[in-house]
């Protein structure tokens, strides 16, 4: 049993700040690449930034220079910190992890997600 929870959304107005976190529990060996995705309203959930377990990064070009993905691995958590925020960055923010159970076994899992809005 695996779940990752996410917190730290809210409004905000344009040019603000947010830091998002998705903690990882249960039966978790190690956990693999992490990354955030987001989806606003009439659109397909998109790539936001990436990191692997060894802290490579790359960003979707739209947040490039605005937010940084980071991770720790002795909390199994990992961060998106938002800054310069503009309202076409509000959507439903969603963090995702390769984990590997401790059967051996890999697979992608997802937080539940959380709402980031932004006001112009």
């Amino acid at each position: 049993q695996v779940q990752l929870v996410e917190s730290g959304g809210g409004l905000v107005q344009a040019g603000g700040s947010l830091r998002l976190s998705c903690t990882a529990s249960g039966s978790i060996f190690r956990i693999d690449a992490m990354r955030w995705y987001r989806q606003a309203p009439g659109k397909q959930r998109e790539l936001v930034a990436a990191i692997t377990r060894g802290s490579s990064t790359n960003y979707a070009d739209s947040v490039k220079g605005r937010f940084t993905i980071s991770r720790d691995n002795a909390k199994n958590t990992q961060y998106l910190q938002m800054d310069s925020l503009k309202p076409e960055d509000t959507g439903g923010y969603y963090c995702n992890a390769a984990i590997i159970h401790i059967t051996g076994v890999m697979r992608d899992y997802w937080g539940q997600g959380t709402q980031v809005t932004v006001s112009s």
